[in-house]
């Protein structure tokens, strides 16, 4: 049975004292308010916070830390870069990669991003893997060639027991910090496509099983309808998780 989930993605925001003031506000919510609950919890701190907020979590996997990004190679002269080796080694489980604002200011491609995917992977780590359409690609009606070709490019490269490991966030990049959203339908649509194309690649298993989270704009208001879609498994929270009652309640949305 696949896993629901909820990331908080922090960006580059707070700094080290009001992030151990986020997660300590969290954890105390989610102790109290969540526990005993089927969805799993993730905090994606900045980079140099993420030794620091890994001891503010609970033992017992109540909560799992997550970084934003990782560097294609083990380790080498790559001044600025964080490896995954690096991100497991502090406690890191989870890692986002491929999201919109690394694809877009970064010009991250999907060969570039297939190889991020097998060291987050070869480190033990759990990737998150973000797809999605701007709003000319929607409006010219091809969302679902332009998401078909970023999994195919980017990730179904990957071995069946590899591919386990990953989660897919679908991030209508139109809906990223506009305070747009896609409908419920909208998002239930496009991930179902996604499943469809999973089911393709490998097996209808393999898409039954895999973790497929809405990740454009979701809040605490409408994400009881968003979870509430048969495909979708939970949500790649931006702006809201660094409000700890909008996140925990967002988490109690399921």
């Amino acid at each position: 049975m696949r896993k629901n989930i909820v990331a908080g993605n922090w960006k580059m925001n707070t700094t080290l004292q009001d992030g151990q003031a986020l997660i300590s506000e969290i954890v105390n919510m989610v102790q109290d308010e969540v526990t005993g609950s089927n969805v799993e919890v993730v905090v994606c701190p900045p980079f140099p916070f993420l030794s620091t907020i890994s001891k503010h979590l609970p033992e017992g996997g109540l909560i799992h830390l997550g970084a934003q990004n990782c560097h294609q190679k083990d380790s080498g002269a790559y001044t600025g870069e964080v490896s995954a080796r690096m991100l497991q080694s502090v406690g890191v489980e989870y890692v986002i990669l491929g999201h919109s604002e690394r694809r877009q200011y970064f010009r991250e491609d999907d060969e570039l991003l297939s190889q991020k995917l097998k060291a987050a992977l070869a480190a033990g780590l759990k990737p998150i893997f973000c797809v999605g359409e701007s709003l000319e690609t929607r409006e010219a009606d091809e969302t679902f060639n332009f998401i078909s070709k970023q999994l195919k490019d980017g990730l179904f490269h990957l071995s069946n027991e590899e591919f386990d490991q990953v989660v897919i966030a679908y991030e209508p990049i139109w809906a990223i910090g506009t305070g747009k959203t896609a409908t419920s339908a909208q998002a239930q649509e496009v991930h179902a496509f996604i499943r469809e194309q999973i089911a393709r690649a490998y097996d209808a298993e393999a898409a039954l099983n895999t973790t497929i989270l809405y990740g454009g704009s979701a809040n605490a208001q409408n994400a009881r309808e968003l979870f509430s879609q048969p495909d979708v498994d939970g949500g790649l929270i931006g702006g809201a998780s660094l409000k700890s009652r909008d996140f925990t309640d967002i988490i109690k949305s399921f």
